[in-house]
């Protein structure tokens, strides 16, 4: 046996948790230094991507949202000097909170959860 070559298997409850965790770690990196809330998922999926199928495609999809998200704030920014991006601000903070925890709570069950805002970065 390949010393190196270390199966790594886990099983279905565990898998979930950490597909989970792609989609909860934005939300504690909101908390953070401002970048966080994209690094989060970013860290979680590169460390874990290779686990189980469900970490892949979870981790990609949180990465996707929270680059789309970081794009959306960007824009919004620059829209604040003509007003329409202060409600825009306050529509991208929300959506940065509600549709992680959605899915997060959609993943905790197995189910394979798609964000209905978000720009395929990653495929």
């Amino acid at each position: 046996m390949n010393e190196n070559a270390e199966a790594t298997t886990l099983s279905a409850k565990e898998a979930r948790k950490w597909a989970m965790l792609c989609h909860l770690s934005a939300l504690a990196g909101l908390l953070g230094n401002g970048i966080g809330f994209l690094v989060g998922p970013l860290v979680v999926w590169l460390i874990k991507r290779e686990d189980d199928p469900l970490i892949e495609e979870q981790g990609k999809a949180a990465v996707n949202f929270q680059l789309t998200m970081f794009l959306a704030l960007f824009v919004s920014a620059l829209l604040v000097f003509v007003l329409i991006g202060i409600p825009l601000l306050i529509g991208v903070g929300l959506m940065m909170v509600i549709f992680p925890i959605i899915a997060a709570v959609k993943t905790s069950k197995g189910e394979h959860y798609r964000y209905p805002i978000s720009i395929r970065f990653l495929s």
